[in-house]
């Protein structure tokens, strides 16, 4: 191994924070008294912690641990020249912080910009850009006006420190925010710590990259201090009935978040806001995004949830019972044939009831066409062969048999265990 790829392979087990290891050649004059006011500013709005406003210059670079002591002297930690280092010497001593924004227009770059700032700047320019991109409009609830922005600003940032926090600072590369027509794409140089996928990044527990640059800017306010940033990422793409942030694209060398830029759902964002309203309390993470795949995909058991959204089945079982109970979801069925659907709230909201009963009532269309498509093919169908059909449990199976023979559409043949069903 080459020994930057020493460092990255220890940061992605964990076992070396590199964030916190003194930067060869910097010396504690290499900190820039302006960036370290910057860092103040941003305590103050953005609510960290505020003793912190009350320590002098050299007690706050040292509770936020961007210098470290080696035999009396003080050094400045990768975390101290990345948010506070004077531009030149950030540039000399980690040419890898790079950050460059791209926004496109159809097939016209409009902004194309690269720089080596210190974090805090980079975060404020990125910033500024993005604001001048993120148009909103507005919808009424009652007497209210609620705006729904391109992008929810919160997921935004944190999505954009994430990239910053989590990145591997001993590979070359960029922070590259990609906006255009479809989409933003945030990607970041180094993959995902060891342990974690983007299939299972909405549940596994929180650790980072850079332990103390994460720390850093969790204290400062500008980071989730629960750790749950991906929560906000989520959510903010989800409470306005849009599609699910992808972490599909990333690899072992690239993370890549892609958050799609589709239109609202103005009906389910009502709902979700009347509900709120109603039950006293937000919407979790994994509530918005069961509701999101069902709003998409109309019905679905607990099993397929599971699998479209890659969440612990003990999780969505408890999501789905706790939805139904407040009403917004509808059961339909039993045992394995149980399924679930949007409330008829939804589909009032957004005048297709018809959909509703299309959902609700389907079944019993479809599985009667199904068992009679079956004895056309086999001549004779048990009421096992209905249950390995339609996936559904014996009593299940008689009561549909039961129908279609009172119907006088089938008739059933012989007793016990040579007992069939034939067409009448």
């Amino acid at each position: 191994m080459y020994p930057y790829e020493i460092t990255s392979r220890l940061s992605s087990l964990s076992l070396l924070d590199y964030s916190a290891q003194a930067v060869p050649d910097a010396k504690y004059d290499d900190l820039d008294p302006l960036e370290r006011e910057r860092l103040r500013n941003i305590i103050r709005d953005y609510h960290g912690e505020t003793t912190l406003l009350d320590l002098d210059d050299l007690e706050l670079d040292k509770a936020l641990r961007l210098v470290t002591t080696i035999e009396k002297n003080l050094y400045p930690t990768l975390t101290g020249i990345l948010l506070i280092g004077k531009k030149d010497r950030l540039r000399q001593l980690v040419p890898t912080a790079e950050s460059a924004i791209q926004v496109m227009d159809g097939t016209d770059l409009r902004v194309n910009e690269s720089f080596t700032l210190p974090l805090l700047a980079s975060i404020e320019k990125i910033n500024s850009y993005f604001n001048a991109w993120n148009k909103e409009e507005e919808m009424e609830i009652g007497l209210f006006r609620i705006p729904i922005p391109h992008y929810d600003s919160r997921a935004f940032r944190e999505a954009l420190i994430n990239a910053f926090s989590h990145r591997d600072y001993s590979l070359l590369g960029r922070v590259r925010i990609l906006i255009d027509s479809t989409g933003m794409t945030i990607s970041n140089p180094g993959g995902f710590v060891n342990g974690i996928t983007y299939k299972n990044l909405i549940d596994a527990e929180p650790r980072g990259r850079n332990p103390v640059l994460a720390d850093c800017l969790k204290r400062i306010g500008l980071a989730e201090r629960s750790g749950r940033g991906i929560d906000r990422i989520y959510a903010g793409s989800l409470q306005y009935g849009k599609n699910l942030p992808d972490y599909s694209e990333s690899t072992n060398n690239l993370v890549k978040l892609y958050i799609p830029d589709n239109v609202p759902d103005k009906a389910f964002i009502q709902m979700l806001s009347s509900e709120q309203k109603k039950n006293g309390r937000s919407f979790s993470v994994y509530d918005l995004m069961i509701l999101n795949c069902l709003k998409q995909q109309h019905r679905l058991s607990v099993k397929e949830l599971e699998n479209t959204l890659g969440l612990p089945s003990y999780k969505v079982k408890m999501t789905v019972e706790s939805l139904t109970e407040l009403g917004i979801l509808e059961a339909i069925g039993t045992g394995t044939g149980r399924y679930y659907v949007l409330s008829s709230k939804l589909y009032k909201a957004k005048h297709d009831l018809a959909g509703y009963v299309r959902q609700t009532d389907i079944d019993a269309l479809r599985h009667t066409e199904l068992v009679l498509k079956l004895l056309k093919k086999q001549g004779s169908i048990t009421r096992a062969d209905v249950v390995n059909l339609l996936r559904i449990n014996p009593p299940q199976a008689y009561r549909l048999l039961n129908k279609l023979k009172e119907k006088g559409t089938i008739n059933l043949q012989g007793k016990g265990k040579s007992a069939c069903y034939k067409l009448h």
